[in-house]
């Protein structure tokens, strides 16, 4: 891998693609209790007409033309080869701010597609040409195009390589967002790299860790660690298999793509603003981009394993307050939704809205919306970061 970035446009071997199909149009279905629909988990009906669609309907080489018209690199990074979108502003009207994107996870750089074109071009989507950035997207390690770790790595560690890969890029200074891992992640460059980063937007304040006594919270704060912990007993299965037990989901998921299919589907349905139809946030091309990535790069697995590394983290760095400003966007139907008092707790917030629409995917769900959560963000700071 080399030193310096290097041009990527994967191009995959059609035989790859024939095994795939081949595998879908070979799947053992399980059985299922009738009328269960979501309730047990993936739906069967909704899973046996996406795997169709998948099989002989979905046409990965157009979807992997179209994520290809971004500008897309790999370099060695801390040892590593990691992939990214770099697209530079286009026309810009005054200095032009690095912006840092940051996903999570099931996903890949794919969470940031739709924005990208809407931030290095706002002038051509109805927005203030003033108002673009130069856009770095990179895959975490372990997932997407980027390489797979030996040992997984948790997000301080990807920070300090998103802060290495915007020094080989030449940002001396630059705004970090993100969501989800990526709000993890970001939250660490703000901590670590405050030096460099100017400020920070996050789309979630994570999952809360308090240590101190709780009569030091406010009512909205108890209420919320309740309901945080109430949604962990009900929907937190996923992550518990992915802090402890990883490898073993990793053999069948990686095995069956039906089964991959169904492991990050019910998530998108779940964590989406979607009411249940989770075709009103995604369309079945754009689910299976997503899952597809996940299939030919191999990365279940060790997208799952930086569970366990985040799992690991001291509760000391886990309770450090960011003191970089930072924004918070708190979509309405993303998973866990932090009162004012707890973001207030544990960063220097100096804007924090709730969005009309959007979920835990806000930048694929609602492009539009969260182009203009950041534009109206990082304005203050442009000057700083160009």
């Amino acid at each position: 891998m080399p030193e310096t970035p290097e041009p990527f446009v994967p191009r995959t071997d059609p035989a790859v693609l024939e095994d795939l199909r081949a595998r879908l149009r070979a799947t053992r279905w399980p059985d299922a209790p009738e009328d269960a629909g979501w309730s047990l988990g993936t739906d069967l009906a909704y899973l046996r007409e996406l795997v169709a669609y998948w099989a002989d309907g979905f046409d990965w080489p157009v979807q992997e033309a179209t994520l290809a018209r971004f500008p897309r690199f790999r370099v060695r990074v801390g040892g590593l080869g990691i992939h990214y979108a770099h697209v530079r502003a286009v026309a810009p009207a005054g200095p032009v701010p690095p912006l840092v994107l940051t996903h999570g996870w099931p996903d890949s750089f794919w969470r940031y597609s739709k924005v990208i074109p809407l931030l290095t071009d706002p002038g051509a989507h109805g927005g203030d040409p003033a108002d673009a950035f130069d856009v770095v997207v990179p895959d975490v390690p372990g997932f997407g195009y980027s390489d797979r770790p030996a040992a997984p790595l948790d997000s301080i560690a990807v920070a300090g390589l998103w802060a290495e890969l915007m020094d080989v890029l030449g940002y001396s200074r630059f705004g970090a967002a993100g969501g989800d891992i990526g709000s993890h992640v970001s939250r660490y460059l703000a901590l670590d790299h405050a030096d460099r980063v100017v400020a920070v937007h996050r789309t979630d304040a994570g999952v809360p860790v308090f240590t101190g006594d709780p009569a030091e919270l406010t009512p909205e704060e108890r209420a919320w660690l309740e309901s945080v912990a109430a949604w962990g007993a009900a929907e937190g299965a996923y992550a518990a298999m992915h802090r402890t037990k990883p490898q073993t989901a990793a053999f069948g998921l990686t095995d069956s793509p039906a089964g991959l299919a169904a492991w990050i589907v019910e998530k998108l349905r779940a964590w989406s603003d979607c009411d249940g139809d989770i075709e009103r946030s995604f369309t079945k091309d754009e689910i299976l981009t997503n899952i597809t990535l996940y299939w030919l790069t191999g990365t279940i697995g060790s997208s799952m394993r930086m569970y366990r590394a985040n799992a690991a983290i001291a509760p000391a760095q886990l309770a450090r307050r960011v003191e970089v400003p930072s924004g918070f966007s708190i979509f309405p139907g993303d998973l866990v939704r932090p009162p004012r008092a707890w973001l207030d707790r544990t960063a220097n917030v100096v804007r924090a809205t709730e969005p009309a629409r959007g979920g835990h995917f806000a930048a694929f769900e609602e492009p539009e919306l969260y182009a203009e959560e950041l534009r109206a963000f990082f304005r203050p700071y442009r000057a700083a970061m160009g």
